[in-house]
């Protein structure tokens, strides 16, 4: 193979990545396009790079040790990186290298002015910008200068910031070449940066443009505010003109200055509304050149636009695809479940195929349109009125953009509104009984779902799935199961409402449930105190279960069967197994079905099980229970007698007395439905990775857990041909790792727009957080930021702040004094189970882990729904 070391702009586009780099890739792609001016110039290409690598051995060595680095380690970054910037810097480029460089500087013009850039294999990317992390140099004149900023490009590699952004991003050093690209020189009167979508909010239609006198690099370098243009439907619909103070210019002998700008010019828009508008004109024909979203900086000389860069825009949220021209309003699910992070494609189509309603993939989560919904004003009414009691951020963002009026089409109402969303109304008899019923009847079903299962294999497997996903569905949808679920929650609102109404008094209800009966998942937090008592005696158990942190058990069975070789061990892992018989389908990010449970991984259990162990007495459990029934029995006691003083007393603690049993009654199977979910999942999931094995022992799949990149339709595919798309598995690891650097927004258009609600609220001290009251009483503490609860490290009156909570972390709820949350709502599984264990808590928090930090003091008010940092 001839190596190519020099290729002219027009000569490459945008699959010549490997080549030219993702820089050179865009701007020969963009070279191509029809009316878009680019600068001439050439792209030096990696294979240059490669040579002047293999110069030097002992760069191996050195990212060697790069790639052994802790990510946090700077100093050791620092260091290592400069030897190889330096290393690099001091190769002398071969004479052949260097001949052909200046031969394409003598077609274009050697003594003229040019931008030397850098552009390596791994910027640009849809998933990974790669923005200003390696170096560019403009107006550099001479070909001796040229040569030398080439070799300063290739060594900008191995900056410290590049070098760090590779290893957060997962990418290996080794795997990055670096081409560079040398562009003629512009000197324009204006530049700037041109988003084709709201960089802020993601909305499609709404370009950005920033805009500077001089030089881009003004702005970039945040030397001088922009002008900031939004336009939408080839019209400025919004400017803000900024004082620009300075500029940054090219000189004559090459390099730049800053200089000031005259007063007189300082506030006069870098752009005129006709340049903005044709600008835009431009950057949306870029869009669709590339197909998505970009970000573009543009030169504006002689009046007219030249495009020096166009990358995709990394930060924007996924519109899930309809197909279709009409507009689409979306809620998220995971803000519903507490499960916020991407789910792996398999995890997506059995959510799917068991939901009770239609959902819609973006950015590896899930939504419902509710534009139908909201289009009709009684139907309306019911969703905006369930959606405001759950969680008001998620109305208040519905109702912005109802507001506007021109989004969502007013249809007539077709009948009655009928029942709140996943609502028939609560039955009116207080039986226990029905509790009962209603989980003997789940019980039953997944018995013979775990019976039936075990002799389906091959495509014989999928269609018994799908048939056992029906029945999944025929359980949840059945009418008493939908109204016992309902009546807890209705009589939980009715309560709040009228006692605060009679008696002046928030929240009541939050005491009320306390130590509520047939709650299976407050039951696991307080099994596993019951788990904590059989091991704390034992010495030996303690310090293996010390140790077992970073230890990888292959199996399950084999930490069980370390634990049992230990004195007491058998025991502990008797208590252990039957935990897990009850509670080993759970995990975090249950929902996901890929996610790996409890009874795979029991060793996540470990953290909370030594919390328990450390911060209690033998007996807890039992204690805890007993002292919230008591409390809540009090409550009631207290309620009730108040209500009888009042004007028409008696019936109005007779109604508080049906609604108080009513809540007693059904509040607990509210978390039941999910318990059931969770238990067929992991059924299902032990019968398809029985399927993956069969599938790595044939050859089709290198690893089992590869068919969680796959939909659960197209892994029935390949079990029945035998045959799999690699690049298709490897394309969904590489977007499922991106997605994780994506926040999801609680509602999206299908314009692309995050609408954030905000709480309307004067209620609020100065300066405090604010949030969803869930669960009534105030707690001063030491805030413990926890990501992963397998991370946990709690003492007694430590205060979790963490993201959301599924069931998965209740285990934790036994041990702390009070809860913050980013996401959740009024009945949401951690409110719920804050309320039967008497935490104080508040939900909803935006970004409560960035803005608490680990350690700090806080207050929680959960009765009026605000935080308050101490110190």
């Amino acid at each position: 193979m001839i190596e190519q070391y020099v290729l002219g702009l027009q000569e490459v586009d945008e699959t010549q990545v490997a080549v030219v780099g993702g820089k050179g890739a865009h701007l020969g792609g963009l070279s191509r396009i029809e009316g878009i001016r680019v600068p001439g110039g050439f792209c030096v290409t990696t294979d240059a790079f490669r040579r002047i690598m293999a110069e030097a051995p002992s760069i191996d060595e050195r990212l060697d040790q790069l790639s052994r680095v802790n990510p946090d380690d700077r100093e050791a970054i620092r260091t290592l990186s400069a030897q190889i910037r330096r290393t690099i810097e001091g190769i002398a480029l071969p004479g052949d290298l260097a001949a052909a460089i200046t031969r394409a500087l003598a077609q274009l013009g050697e003594q003229a002015a040019y931008a030397v850039r850098s552009s390596a294999t791994a910027e640009d990317l849809p998933t990974a910008s790669f923005a200003g992390q390696q170096d560019t140099y403009l107006n550099v004149v001479g070909s001796t200068a040229i040569l030398q900023h080439v070799s300063r490009c290739w060594a900008s590699l191995f900056t410290e910031r590049a070098v760090t952004y590779r290893r957060r991003n997962g990418i290996d050093h080794r795997t990055v070449h670096m081409a560079v690209v040398v562009q003629q020189m512009v000197f324009p009167h204006a530049a700037g940066i041109l988003f084709t979508a709201d960089p802020v909010t993601g909305n499609r239609k709404v370009a950005t443009v920033d805009a500077g006198f001089g030089l881009g690099e003004a702005l970039v370098s945040g030397l001088a505010n922009p002008d900031v243009f939004k336009v939408r439907h080839g019209e400025v619909v919004d400017r803000a003109i900024a004082a620009k103070q300075r500029a940054v210019q090219a000189l004559p002998a090459g390099g730049t200055q800053e200089v000031a700008i005259a007063s007189q010019e300082q506030e006069q828009p870098a752009l005129t509304d006709a340049q903005v508008v044709r600008l835009v004109q431009l950057g949306r024909r870029i869009e669709a050149h590339f197909g998505r979203p970009q970000d573009i900086e543009w030169c504006l000389a002689d009046d007219g636009f030249q495009i020096v860069q166009s990358r995709p825009i990394t930060t924007l949220f996924p519109i899930p695809e309809t197909g279709d021209q009409e507009n689409h309003l979306y809620v998220s699910v995971g803000h519903q479940q507490m499960m916020t992070d991407p789910m792996k494609p398999l995890g997506l189509s059995v959510w799917q195929l068991t939901a009770m309603v239609p959902m819609h993939t973006a950015g590896g989560r899930l939504f419902v349109d509710v534009t139908r919904r909201l289009s009709s004003p009684a139907s309306r009414a019911g969703l905006l009125d369930l959606v405001g009691r759950g969680d008001p951020l998620v109305r208040d963002a519905l109702e912005t953009v109802l507001d506007r009026d021109d989004f969502i089409p007013s249809l007539p109402d077709t009948g009655p509104g009928g029942p709140p969303a996943g609502g028939a109304s609560a039955p009116t008899e207080t039986d226990p009984a029905i509790v009962t019923e209603l989980i003997e009847r789940s019980r039953v079903s997944i018995a013979a779902l775990e019976r039936d299962i075990r002799t389906k294999t091959g495509p014989a497997l999928f269609d018994f799935l799908l048939a056992a996903f029906e029945e999944h569905k025929t359980v949840l949808s059945d009418p008493l199961n939908l109204q016992a679920i309902m009546a807890g929650m209705e009589a939980t609102w009715w309560l709040n409402d009228k006692l605060q109404e009679w008696l002046g008094e928030k929240n009541a209800a939050d005491t009320l449930t306390l130590s509520a009966p047939d709650n299976v998942t407050s039951e696991m937090g307080l099994a596993l105190l019951d788990v904590a008592d059989v091991i704390r005696p034992q010495s030996e158990v303690v310090a293996f279960l010390q140790g077992v942190e970073g230890v990888e058990y292959v199996e399950y069975t084999a930490f069980l069967d370390e634990l049992a070789k230990r004195a007491g061990g058998s025991e502990a892992r008797d208590a252990i197994e039957a935990y897990l018989d009850r509670y080993g389908m759970r995990c975090v990010g249950e929902i996901d079905i890929t996610r790996p449970r409890w009874r795979e991984r029991p060793t996540t259990l470990v953290p909370v099980i030594l919390d328990n162990v450390r911060n209690f007495e033998p007996g807890a459990a039992e204690r805890r229970f007993e002292q919230g029934r008591q409390k809540a029995q009090k409550k009631e006691q207290d309620v009730l007698s108040r209500l009888r003083a009042l004007p028409d007393g008696d019936r109005k603690a007779d109604q508080a007395k049906r609604m108080i049993d009513q809540v007693r009654t059904f509040i607990g199977y509210r978390e039941y439905p999910k318990y059931g979910i969770v238990s067929r999942y992991l059924v299902y999931k032990q019968a398809l990775l029985k399927e993956a094995e069969r599938l790595v022992q044939a050859g089709v799949l290198p690893e089992k857990e590869d068919i969680f990149f796959l939909t659960f339709q197209e892994l029935h595919d390949v079990v029945r041909s035998n045959q799999v798309d690699d690049r298709l598995i490897q394309q969904r690891k590489d977007a499922f790792r991106s997605y994780h650097a994506l926040t999801p927004p609680r509602v999206l258009t299908s314009d692309g727009e995050a609408v954030t609600g905000t709480y309307r609220r004067d209620d609020v001290p100065a300066g405090a957080l604010t949030g969803l009251p869930v669960s009534a009483g105030t707690i001063e503490g030491r805030a413990r930021v926890i990501l992963d609860m397998a991370e946990a490290d709690l003492e007694a009156g430590d205060i979790l702040v963490t993201t959301f909570t599924d069931p998965s972390w209740s285990p934790l709820f036994v041990g702390i004094a009070g809860l913050v949350t980013e996401v959740g709502g009024l009945m949401t599984h951690g409110a719920v189970i804050a309320r039967e264990y008497g935490l104080p808590a508040v939900v909803g928090v935006e970004q409560a882990t960035r803005l608490i930090r680990d350690g700090q003091r806080i207050r929680v008010h959960g009765t009026d729904g605000y935080v308050e940092i101490l110190l």
